[in-house]
């Protein structure tokens, strides 16, 4: 039994050490991820007589994620994102409609190495931005500018090449708010959307120390 924990922790050890070269304090990254995804929204809209109107239309999503991060210690890196979504609303009634967000934020990446080209992270998010909603609302068609807030959670695996480049997969829940008036017909209403998304997206990401691709030498196999 202590042979096999004294094995289990050199196998651990040495994909640390080989992971260290490339998610070391004072590395960077730079990449994007791309995902398509499918989500659930709650819009309720609360009119001045005090009617409160409910609906739950699905949404496909596209999105592409750009972002830039900084090891500030081992393992652990800290960086800026900015994260465009296209959506496709279908309604209850079999409406359409679409519109768009911009977020921008920050957010907090842990890696832990699996093998000596692979290793699992976990990603936490945070953004604010704008979106834009292209909506009807009693038969008058709006187009809606309003402030939102998101934050995300989930993991991913990442492998990696020879030349730095990790190749990812993230597996991402996100919860998003926001919050609008309307004034339709001398009439007033305040309408909050929340979206629950789980989001698969794909990405690439390089890894460097200063303009010199992350490890020991410029020609090492990252881990």
């Amino acid at each position: 039994m202590k042979k096999q924990a004294y094995l289990l922790f050199a196998l651990l050890f040495s994909a640390g050490a080989m992971c260290g070269q490339y998610t070391s304090q004072g590395n960077f990254m730079i990449g994007s991820t791309f995902g398509l995804s499918s989500a659930s929204s709650t819009i309720t809209q609360k009119a001045d007589g005090g009617n409160v109107a409910t609906e739950n239309p699905k949404t496909v999503q596209f999105g592409i994620a750009p972002s830039v991060g900084y090891f500030l210690v081992d393992g652990l890196g800290l960086g800026i994102g900015l994260d465009y979504t296209f959506n496709q609303v279908r309604r209850d009634k079999g409406e359409r409609n679409e519109d768009s967000d911009i977020l921008f934020g920050p957010f907090a990446r842990y890696y832990l190495p699996l093998a000596d080209d692979m290793a699992f992270f976990l990603e936490a998010s945070f953004g604010f931005g704008n979106s834009r909603d292209d909506m009807e609302i009693a038969g008058q068609p709006q187009n809606i500018r309003t402030n939102m807030t998101a934050f995300g959670v989930g993991p991913g695996l990442t492998i990696f090449s020879t030349s730095a480049l990790g190749i990812e997969a993230l597996f991402k829940y996100n919860y998003a708010r926001s919050t609008f008036d309307t004034n339709v017909g001398g009439a007033s209403a305040k309408t909050t959307t929340e979206t629950n998304q789980f989001d698969f997206s794909v990405g690439m990401r390089f890894y460097f120390s200063g303009i010199q691709k992350a490890g020991k030498d410029t020609g090492t196999r990252l881990y």
